[in-house]
């Protein structure tokens, strides 16, 4: 007997097409610039923009790496496994292996949110990207070993864990929530490096 087709998501709606978080992250930095520009006058304005710059230049070796092993993790590991493990038909325990890795994870921002984004693009589920982000997030050992520790020591750290724990999971299962697949629907995946499924 064939297999049924997967349901295609139908025409995107004009608000869908628009990336929401770059044109407020605009409109923010194009507002704050006027203002310093008219308020404290175009000197420090040029000091801003030319720190800003070094900052910049400093940043994007860090996100090019960032995608680049994000873009190995989605050759090395194979596509199937990652819908096996945390995919949509995971479970809890799918959750529960994004949350370990996500926990364990030693990188930081510039390697932790394009990777989510690939395993995304390669098979894994809205719910087991929120629970990996969620748990490097608020576990972290690794931030929790350099700096946590050495400035609020062992007892509170493991208090802060024990808090913590259950939240990335429960941030998982409600990102699984049907509510959110209508609001946000799962954009396609792609097949390989140029492909989409």
């Amino acid at each position: 007997m064939p297999e049924a087709p997967e349901p295609t998501a139908g025409p995107r709606r004009w608000y869908q097409r628009i990336d929401w978080g770059l044109g407020i992250v605009g409109i923010l930095s194009f507002g704050s610039a006027a203002y310093v520009f008219f308020k404290e006058g175009p000197t420090l304005w040029l000091q801003i923009l030319m720190e800003d710059a070094w900052l910049f230049a400093s940043i994007l070796p860090k996100v090019a790496l960032g995608c680049l092993i994000g873009a190995f993790v989605r050759l090395l590991i194979s596509r199937e496994m990652i819908e096996r493990y945390v995919g949509r038909g995971s479970g809890l325990p799918g959750l529960a292996i994004a949350g370990l890795i996500g926990m364990l994870f030693p990188a930081g921002p510039f390697t932790i949110f394009p990777l989510a984004v690939v395993l995304m693009a390669s098979g894994a589920d809205r719910g087991a990207a929120v629970t990996f982000i969620s748990a490097w997030l608020l576990i972290g050992i690794n931030r929790a070993i350099i700096w946590e520790m050495p400035f609020f020591g062992t007892d509170f750290v493991l208090f802060r864990f024990l808090l913590s724990m259950p939240m990335p999971i429960l941030l998982g299962l409600m990102a699984r929530a049907p509510v959110f697949e209508r609001l946000s629907p799962t954009p396609p995946r792609s097949d390989g490096p140029g492909g989409v499924a």
